[in-house]
C-alpha cells in the first residue's frame, strides 16, 4: 500500500486558487482557456445536468459497492468490468475499488450488471442518463474552448468524442474509510488511494461526494487539494489535448488520497477519440510545422503505450519530437 510520509498542504475549504467556471455564459470561453493553460483543470457550475439523475446515479453505485464481493466480482471482463485494489496491470495498487466500462454501452438493454443485483434496471438506467447527458455537456465545453482559441470549425474537438465509435470511458471509483491513517498527529501517513497519474484521453469529468481526497499538481510542483463539491463537476485536460494544443494546455498530474472517516465516490467520465483518431497539434497553433513538440500517433497507439505504463511515467515522453527531449 501505498503512503505518503508526511501530511500534505493545501486549502480543504474556503479559498482554493481552481478556476471556477460558469458555462451557462457563453463569454466563458476565455476563462476556459486560461484555466486550461494555467491548470489544466478547472470547476464547471450551471452545467444543466440533472441533480435528480446524479443522486440516483450515486445512491445506485453506493449499494453496488455495498454488495458482497462474490456479487461484485460477477461483472467483469477485463478491461470491464468490478477491480480491487489493482490498477492496471503494472503493479499499481491503491485503496480503491471500481466499475469500470465502455460508456458508449446502451446499459438501458445491456447485460452488463447482472439481473438477479437489486435495483439492476435503475442502474443501467442511470448510467445511461448520466452518460448521455455528461457527454453532451463535455461537447459543450469542448466547442466553447474551440471559441476561445478561434479554432474553426468549432466542433474540431468536440467531434473527437462525439461519435458513436468513440473510445469514450466511464468509471465509479469507492474509497471505503481507511482505518490505517492517523489523524491525531501532525505527522501521521496519508494512505494513497488513487496514485498520481495524467489521463490518456482528450477530457476527463470528474464529480464526487462530498468527501475530500483529490489533489491536483501545480505547475511549480506543489500539490493542491480540491475542495469537494457534489453540485459540480470537474474537468481536467488529457495528454491527447495537451498534444493537439502541442503543449499549451497542460495535462494535469492528480491523485486521491484516502479518508479516514469517510467514503468517497467518484464518477469519471474520460473523453476519448475513436481507436483509429491520429492526434497530432493542429497546425492552425502553431506557425510551422517544425515547431510541433509531438510526433503525430493514433489513439490506439497511445492507448496501448499508455495502459503498459506506470501511473506515474511521463506517457507522452515516448512521443516527443527529439528535437525537443
Amino acid at each position: 500500500m501505498a503512503v505518503l510520509s508526511k501530511p500534505v498542504d493545501g486549502p480543504e475549504f474556503g479559498l482554493s486558487p481552481i478556476p471556477v467556471i460558469d458555462i451557462s455564459d457563453p463569454e466563458s470561453k476565455n476563462a476556459l482557456v486560461k484555466a486550461c493553460e494555467e491548470f489544466g483543470f478547472f470547476k464547471v457550475i450551471n452545467h444543466g445536468v440533472s441533480s435528480e439523475l446524479v443522486s440516483v446515479l450515486e445512491h445506485e453505485a453506493v449499494e453496488f459497492f455495498s454488495l458482497p464481493t462474490s456479487l461484485k466480482t460477477q461483472v467483469e471482463g477485463y478491461p470491464f468490468g468490478y477491480g480491487n485494489t489493482e490498477i492496471g496491470r503494472n503493479g499499481d495498487v491503491g485503496w480503491v475499488e471500481y466499475l469500470l466500462m465502455n460508456a458508449n454501452l446502451d446499459f438501458s438493454s445491456h447485460p452488463f450488471l447482472p439481473g438477479h443485483l437489486k435495483n439492476s434496471e435503475t442502474f443501467r438506467n442511470a448510467l445511461l442518463g448520466y452518460t448521455t447527458l455528461v457527454r453532451k455537456m463535455t461537447c459543450d465545453v469542448l466547442e466553447m474552448i474551440n471559441d476561445g482559441l478561434g479554432i474553426n470549425p468549432r466542433n474540431t474537438f468536440s467531434k473527437l468524442v462525439s461519435g458513436e465509435n468513440t473510445d469514450s470511458i466511464f468509471r465509479l471509483n469507492h474509497y471505503p474509510p481507511c482505518p490505517l491513517i492517523n489523524t491525531n498527529t501532525n505527522g501521521g501517513n496519508n494512505v494513497i488511494g488513487f496514485g498520481e497519474h495524467t489521463d490518456p484521453q482528450i477530457i476527463s469529468v470528474l464529480r464526487s461526494n462530498n468527501t475530500s481526497g483529490l489533489q491536483i499538481n501545480l505547475a511549480d510542483g506543489s500539490w493542491i487539494s480540491v475542495p469537494s463539491d457534489p453540485s459540480s463537476f470537474f474537468f481536467n485536460v488529457g495528454d491527447s489535448l495537451q498534444v493537439l494544443t502541442n503543449g499549451r494546455f497542460k495535462s494535469v498530474k492528480h491523485r486521491v488520497l484516502a479518508n479516514s472517516m469517510k467514503s468517497r465516490v467518484s464518477m469519471i467520465y474520460f473523453a476519448g477519440p475513436s481507436l483509429t483518431q491520429r492526434i497530432f497539434p493542429l497546425t492552425c497553433l502553431i506557425d510551422n510545422e517544425d515547431e510541433s513538440l509531438y510526433e503525430e500517433f493514433t489513439w490506439s497507439e497511445y492507448k496501448n503505450a499508455a495502459y503498459n505504463s506506470r501511473l506515474s511515467d511521463n506517457r507522452l515522453q515516448p512521443f516527443e519530437r527529439k528535437l525537443f527531449r
